[in-house]
């Protein structure tokens, strides 16, 4: 509880007073937008009698994958490898620890901005041998102008709402005395949208005729949120 003092006659209420009386509202906006990125996750194995053998398979296959991702330029933004692992494989029957084979893996991850080469790489990647693709993974970029156009509206929403509110008690808005952010955008897979599909397209290096045809990918619209609290002080209304 605030208690007055001479330098400050007239303390603040938290819910207002008959001459300023306070309104508190609510704004919120969804909006529902195309992605901007495309994320797969390539998985690369190999398997040999001895370390050595898996190793240098492993090693063959994933500078293969690398090279055929890097031909599609600039359609491919960033690309990583992760876990790498060389592990044996023991025999099931028999005395004692004896290997049966060596197991080899490396994932890779690579993120695509330009949807008519997706299709046709992950196609491309599918078919190499002990070759694992899981995706694509349809997202925004953190500084997507999506999540700025949210947080417009749900403020325009709750300045709207507030003198609606107003309005209906024959006064005006008089000050804006709180603002807050209360939800942070979120990107969340939405339905994919009538017409939204994508034409596959010969892209980066060239495809031996033995291919498969490329994949024909929807892109999943993307669902982005924001909400706001707001204070507001009103002109005394007639009652």
């Amino acid at each position: 509880m605030t208690t007055p003092t001479p330098d400050d006659p007239h303390p603040a209420v938290p819910y207002g007073t008959p001459d300023a009386p306070r309104i508190a509202v609510r704004g919120e906006a969804r909006l529902e937008v195309d992605p901007e990125i495309a994320r797969i996750g390539v998985t690369v194995a190999s398997r040999g009698k001895d370390r050595r053998t898996a190793l240098d398979d492993l090693t063959r296959r994933n500078t293969t994958t690398l090279d055929l991702i890097k031909t599609y330029g600039e359609a491919v933004e960033h690309l990583e490898t992760g876990a790498f692992s060389i592990s044996p494989e023991l025999k099931d029957k028999g005395r004692g620890e004896r290997i049966h084979a060596y197991h080899g893996r490396v994932h890779i991850t690579a993120e695509l901005t330009d949807f008519t080469a997706l299709g046709e790489l992950t196609t491309r990647l599918a078919d190499l041998e002990l070759t694992r693709v899981d995706g694509p993974w349809w997202a925004l970029r953190p500084d997507s102008p999506a999540y700025r156009k949210a947080r417009q509206q749900a403020v325009k929403e709750a300045v709207q709402r507030a003198r609606e509110y107003a309005d209906a008690l024959g006064t005006t808005l008089a000050a804006l005395v709180e603002l807050a952010d209360i939800g942070a955008e979120d990107a969340q897979p939405y339905p994919p949208a009538p017409g939204a599909r994508m034409r596959s397209m010969a892209y980066g290096a060239p495809v031996a005729e033995d291919t498969a045809a490329a994949l024909d990918l929807e892109p999943q619209r993307q669902r982005v949120y924001a909400a706001v609290n707001a204070r507001f002080t009103m002109a005394p209304p007639q009652l």
